[in-house]
């Protein structure tokens, strides 16, 4: 091989290499762009948390039988979809994914050396749930970026937060509104009173940590808290402007 031959040799590769990670990054978006269309209709039977769940369990030699059972829109309570707004994400209606606003106070608070709070809205929780796996790094901040961008595009306010609700977990196992419902209080969850479902979407931040059913001081406060809040934005008509 002459030498000229040898210093092309690394070009090719790196040509190579190249072509193929574009192929990579192609079919990821595809195969992306194909489950969130898909699943503006489909329900979604099962989230990577869920498996996440299960494959934990089965690492730890025990045994997590998933309860989850989807309900559509109309069969959700008005109260329980007012009550996650209020206590997760008020200005659920007005951004496209990420609340800005939000963003800069958390950013604000963590520069004068308080913790540093989430912000994250519904629709990246959703788009976490669904798709990626629980824990922080950068690489899965950067995929939920790009699952809620989809998801805020493709999908209305109310699917958004329609799957939310049905895939989100609220206990060890306890995965979506109607197993959570059944769950901690015995009824459907079209059935879910104001106070009830304030203190599921009070146990949001610790699922596995929290009972709604029994709820703790702290639970019990921030669940009226949230019930104040669902009164400040005006009620379960609030809802008509997920339909906007």
């Amino acid at each position: 091989m002459s030498m000229s031959a040898v210093r092309r040799l690394p070009r090719a590769l790196l040509r190579r290499l190249w072509r193929g990670l574009a192929l990579v990054a192609l079919g990821f978006v595809a195969l992306s762009l194909l489950l969130v269309l898909g699943l503006r209709e489909v329900p979604a039977h099962a989230s990577m948390v869920m498996v996440e769940r299960k494959v934990e369990a089965w690492l730890a030699g025990e045994s997590l039988p998933l309860r989850h059972q989807w309900r559509p829109w109309e069969q959700l309570s008005d109260h329980a979809k007012l009550a996650v707004i209020a206590a997760e994400d008020q200005r659920f209606p007005e951004h496209r994914g990420f609340d800005l606003v939000e963003m800069r106070r958390a950013w604000e608070a963590s520069r004068d050396g308080a913790r540093l709070r989430g912000a994250s809205t519904i629709s990246q929780q959703t788009a976490k749930n669904l798709f990626l796996w629980t824990g922080r790094s950068w690489v899965r901040k950067g995929l939920e970026a790009w699952f809620t961008l989809l998801i805020e595009t493709f999908w209305p306010k109310q699917r958004v937060l329609e799957v939310y609700l049905n895939i989100v977990e609220w206990d060890s196992g306890v995965f979506g509104l109607e197993a959570a419902a059944q769950h901690y209080f015995g009824v459907p969850a079209d059935r879910l009173s104001a106070a009830q479902a304030s203190r599921l979407a009070a146990i949001l931040p610790n699922p596995r940590g929290w009972d709604a059913a029994r709820p703790s001081f702290r639970v019990e406060r921030r669940s009226a808290w949230i019930r104040q809040q669902m009164r400040n934005l005006g009620g379960v008509d609030y809802l008509a402007r997920l339909a906007d």
